[in-house]
């Protein structure tokens, strides 16, 4: 069971990261009325413009990095406490 709930936070954590990934472009876009620098080697996007894009996503990822892992303790934490219950 503790490998399922590894699994699933595992999961849920590149689910989040998609998502906040897809968020941040569209928050990107209708700040700068420009699309997302993706591409760091495109010399038309500014360098401060991806700097910022890169460092918003890192930001983005280590948060959502801390949460599932938190979540994925506190559930295996829970189960081995109502594993002790029975």
């Amino acid at each position: 069971m503790n490998v399922l709930i590894k699994l699933l936070g595992l999961v849920v954590g590149m689910v989040a990261g998609v998502a906040a990934n897809k968020a941040l472009e569209v928050i990107w876009g209708k700040s700068t009325g420009k699309p997302a620098p993706k591409d760091a080697t495109n010399l038309e996007d500014s360098l401060p413009g991806v700097v910022l894009f890169a460092f918003a996503g890192g930001a983005a990822g280590a948060i959502i990095h801390v949460l599932t892992q938190r979540a994925t303790k506190k559930a295996l934490t829970k189960l081995q406490e109502t594993a002790d219950e029975v």
